[in-house]
């Protein structure tokens, strides 16, 4: 059984000859026994296929089955097994949004779900991606709108087949 320390000098043999590691599996939900974290954006967790870089560089080759975006807690592995990534969240710049009323709330999600804007979805407050046209909008509509960092979860859409965070 190889440990963690030949596996990351592995790794790092690997990325000195400049080719990156091919991942095509995906387990879901299963954090368990990882060599390697890969952050990733809102954005880029729907990204499937590309080329993608951990947090400590080593490249890698995304080539995975269309079954909905990345979870954090989602464990990628190549066709050797001993590759093991996890996804997690990075933090992003973000717009919260809350309203004196849950009427004012839900038009403010009609609105920006009209312009195709992701959105992560909670009881009394809305998250955005930055953006200072929509920042503009929302406060001339009366709503309380601050810029933040956090990790975004935004909601699958009515198609997805997202599974729960």
């Amino acid at each position: 059984m190889i440990n963690l320390l030949s596996l990351d000098l592995l790794f790092q043999i690997i990325h000195l000859n400049n080719k990156a590691i091919l991942l095509t599996h995906r387990l879901q939900n299963d954090n368990k026994d990882h060599s390697h974290t890969l952050e990733l954006t809102a954005q880029e967790r729907k990204k499937l296929r590309g080329r993608r870089m951990t947090l400590c560089g080593v490249e890698l080759l995304l080539q995975l089955p269309r079954e909905g975006p990345l979870i954090p807690g989602d464990l990628l592995l190549g066709e050797n097994t001993s590759y093991r990534v996890l996804i997690t969240a990075a933090i992003e710049d973000l717009l919260e949004v809350s309203a004196s009323s849950t009427l004012q709330l839900m038009q403010a999600s009609y609105h920006l779900g009209n312009r195709h804007v992701d959105l992560e979805v909670q009881e009394t407050n809305l998250f955005l991606e930055s953006d200072p046209v929509l920042k503009k909008m929302l406060l001339e509509r009366g709503l309380f709108v601050k810029s933040i960092r956090k990790a975004f979860f935004p909601e699958g859409g009515a198609y997805a087949h997202a599974h729960s965070n």
